[in-house]
């Protein structure tokens, strides 16, 4: 088996199952050979998937939990309710580069290392628009 998951990485996952849907429902029959078969078939493709278990036994859930893991050599990464989260990585896919976050208009415009148009900036303000005279608001009847 592979070395258990850091603390700080089944937390990413954790964030990242947050938005899935359950893909492999275990059923009245349990955990029966070709669930654990759809349930490899989903991590082969995924990675990181969600399987709805369709028992009130909590005892149960956690049990099967364990057995998919063993036999799967995955990782549980959390079990809310009925609702198990599996992970096992995936070798044969390609590894996605995370982009490196790109500050916000307001930070790069601040910055000293923000980039430079190939206009200066001015440093004079352009001047305002001549104002006209307030306008009252008309009294309301009273």
């Amino acid at each position: 088996m592979t070395a258990p998951l850091t603390a700080a990485r089944r937390s990413e996952l954790r964030a990242q199952a947050h938005k899935l849907t359950p893909v492999v429902i275990i059923g009245d029959k349990g955990l029966t050979d070709e669930v654990v078969a759809e349930i490899d078939r989903s991590l082969k493709a995924h990675e990181l998937i969600k399987v709805r278990a369709a028992t009130d036994d909590r005892e149960a859930r956690g049990e099967w939990l364990e057995r998919i893991c063993e036999r799967l050599e995955a990782h549980a990464v959390q079990q809310i309710g009925k609702v198990l989260v599996i992970y096992r990585e995936n070798f044969d896919k390609p590894r996605e580069k995370k982009p490196a976050a790109v500050p916000s208009p307001r930070v790069a415009a601040r910055g000293d290392d923000a980039k430079r148009t190939s206009r200066p900036r001015s440093r004079t303000p352009s001047p305002r628009p001549a104002s006209e005279p307030r306008r009252r608001r008309p009294r309301s009847s009273r």
